[in-house]
């Protein structure tokens, strides 16, 4: 076996382990992944083969440095487990068998001490009881641990570009990783970008590659991609490039006062959550005529209405906003009921108005002369401000979209 022309040309590793897609430039990618020096960050298009590269990138690691250890990351611990799989795939193969005996002096590979978060080689001999590779979900604790390579990949995703809470998770958590890199490693990152401000705004040395670059997209594929999604979303997968402005619709900072007086017997709004991930919004507001300005008061908590229905009285009570409008297409009338057995006025409506007219009629519109109550719940304006078309969570967009509905029409 040649040693040279497969670590010359990497890709041709991934050629008899089963990538057979991977081309010239993908064994450049991999050759900075294993033998470039400093930290490294490669940005590239949706389908382009990262993560088959990194997969070959970690097995000639554990064989070429065995002395060195590598903890590798993604957005959740699930994510994890795909790419544990996909190297130990590669290890078992018979080519990477053949390929240690080559360059170990007729040593037999073995994989020891697998699971789905970590495994370890038998050329691996730290004394410390680490494993060789360890997987792990971004936000999972980190603390006591260190590695010679640290290694993300797409620690950013979806929920990054929808909240502006999470890219501030995620960048919190990627700062803990200078702490865990040993002296003289590296940290090698992997991904897509999301967001103009999401966490690859502190990675270092980026590399990038669009789908125009790569030479992997056919024009005609690319088009049906671009066809296929909203114009932002393959900005991001595929340019690599952020144009989120042309999509969101609050671009101007809100607005706050910390006096209640102006709110005061106003009226009030529920967007009600049931389960899964949604969240349940709650928005108080009043309309001063004579500045023509529309005062907001924002709670926002991420579980079912049930769970908040006394902190939500409580909200209306205080400023002496009532009733609490609720919307009964869902529910037949349902929650309106649980109020008002609180002895509560509650009154319900149905709704016949999309969402995004309704955020972009209404909300939009009013929007320069809004002013917050101080107290607003932070992740409520984040909702209002990461709001798009596309927007995973739009409850607290739509509450204040129905308060503003009423206080302009009268109407729910």
């Amino acid at each position: 076996m040649d040693l040279d022309i497969f670590f010359d040309h990497p890709e041709k590793i991934g050629h008899e382990v089963g990538f057979a897609d991977l081309t010239e430039l993908h064994g450049k990618w991999i050759k900075k992944m294993v033998f470039g020096g400093g930290d490294y960050t490669l940005q590239a298009h949706r389908g382009s083969f990262k993560s088959s590269c990194l997969a070959v990138a970690i097995a000639i690691i554990l064989v070429y440095y065995p002395e060195r250890n590598i903890i590798f990351l993604r957005k959740t611990d699930s994510d994890v487990s795909e790419m544990l799989g996909m190297v130990s795939k590669i290890l078992h193969s018979v080519f990477f068998y053949d390929l240690v005996k080559e360059m170990h002096s007729g040593k037999e590979l073995s994989v020891e001490g697998e699971s789905m978060n970590h495994l370890s080689t038998n050329l691996w001999t730290s004394p410390m009881g680490a494993p060789q590779l360890l997987g792990l979900g971004i936000r999972a604790s980190i603390t006591g641990k260190h590695s010679f390579y640290v290694i993300t990949d797409d620690i950013c995703n979806k929920d990054d570009r929808e909240s502006r809470a999470e890219r501030e998770r995620t960048k919190r958590q990627y700062d803990e990783l200078q702490n865990i890199r040993n002296r003289g490693g590296r940290i090698i990152n992997l991904g897509t970008p999301w967001h103009k401000d999401d966490v690859f705004s502190k990675m270092p040395n980026i590399e990038r590659w669009d789908c125009y670059q790569t030479g992997l997209l056919s024009k005609e594929k690319i088009e049906e991609l671009r066809q296929s999604m909203a114009p932002s979303l393959f900005a991001a997968n595929y340019e690599l490039k952020h144009i989120a402005s042309s999509e969101v619709i609050f671009e101007t900072a809100p607005k706050f006062t910390d006096s209640a007086l102006p709110i005061l017997h106003g009226c009030a709004h529920v967007d009600a959550a049931y389960g899964g991930g949604d969240y349940t919004a709650f928005t108080c507001g009043k309309r001063d005529w004579h500045s023509n300005t529309i005062y907001l008061y924002g709670r926002l908590w991420h579980c079912a209405v049930d769970k908040v229905m006394d902190q939500i009285i409580a909200e209306s009570n205080r400023l002496k906003c009532a009733p609490i409008r609720c919307e009964r297409n869902g529910d037949k009338g349902f929650l309106v009921k649980e109020f008002m057995k609180r002895h509560h006025y509650a009154l319900g409506y149905d709704e016949h108005m999309n969402k995004f007219i309704k955020i972009s009629t209404y909300l939009k519109k009013w929007w320069p002369n809004i002013v917050f109550l101080e107290g607003t719940d932070p992740e409520y304006i984040d909702q209002i401000l990461d709001y798009t078309e596309n927007a995973e969570h739009d409850d607290a967009p739509d509450s204040a979209a129905c308060v503003c509905r009423i206080l302009e029409t009268g109407y729910h």
